[in-house]
């Protein structure tokens, strides 16, 4: 029960309760496991028939609880493009809000990492991690619930970067937080499995039951409007 077209230089946001399908979505994207029926396109072609390696080129991926690896922060950033230079990195790591945590580290980006980022806190690594998928330059972004450990002053700012950043690219991010999507091109809001509304923030609280209530739920009525 969901189709949708998630456009470059577009926003799509995926939001909906624990179990409502959000993260099964950026599996089937990221071809972790394969639809049942139906199909996953990209420019028109279907996700099986591309060879992971090429499918996977195309993505830069963060997740909500991302893992780091035993290195330093460069090579952690430099995970998914081993090509990507100092000035990425570092133009990276400032749309990511990571750079002022980075810089205060001995060594700065060549700050070691202990194995699973232990050495760093839930948002830090959420924004190395954003940081990561940002260094990539990819053409799809799918980020997983990846602001969830930001405060809400951090989740504006790294939006309102993240949005000159990725202008030309396609992003889809998936959120339980409404004020992380909420300015997004378009929202899609899951129940169960199904795909219940879809639209902008303020054509979604006319017209979609769940959506007003996850609002509700989140946001005093003068935030919600």
């Amino acid at each position: 029960g969901i189709s949708f077209v998630a456009r470059p230089g577009a926003t799509t946001a995926i939001i909906g309760g624990t179990g409502s399908g959000k993260s099964t979505i950026i599996n089937l994207l990221a071809r972790f496991y394969d639809v049942d029926s139906g199909a996953v396109l990209v420019d028109g072609v279907d996700i099986r028939q591309m060879s992971q390696e090429d499918l996977r080129a195309m993505l830069g991926l963060a997740t909500q609880r991302p893992i780091l690896f035993t290195g330093s922060i460069a090579d952690n950033l430099r995970f998914g493009h081993e090509g990507a230079t100092d000035e990425v990195l570092a133009r990276s790591a400032e749309v990511a809000q990571a750079s002022a945590f980075i810089a205060e580290k001995k060594g700065g980006m060549e700050a070691h990492i202990d194995q699973g980022g232990v050495n760093v806190s839930g948002g830090q690594k959420q924004r190395l991690a954003i940081a990561r998928a940002l260094s990539k330059q990819p053409l799809i972004y799918l980020f997983d619930d990846t602001f969830s450990a930001l405060d809400f002053k951090t989740d504006a700012r790294l939006r309102a970067a993240l949005r000159k950043q990725t202008a030309s690219s396609t992003v889809i991010i998936v959120a339980q937080r409404v004020g992380t999507i909420r300015d997004a091109d378009q929202i899609i809001v899951l129940d169960e499995g199904r795909m219940v509304g879809v639209g902008k923030h303020a054509e979604l609280m006319r017209t979609c039951e769940v959506y007003r209530e996850i609002v509700a739920s989140q946001m005093s009525a003068e935030e919600a409007v």
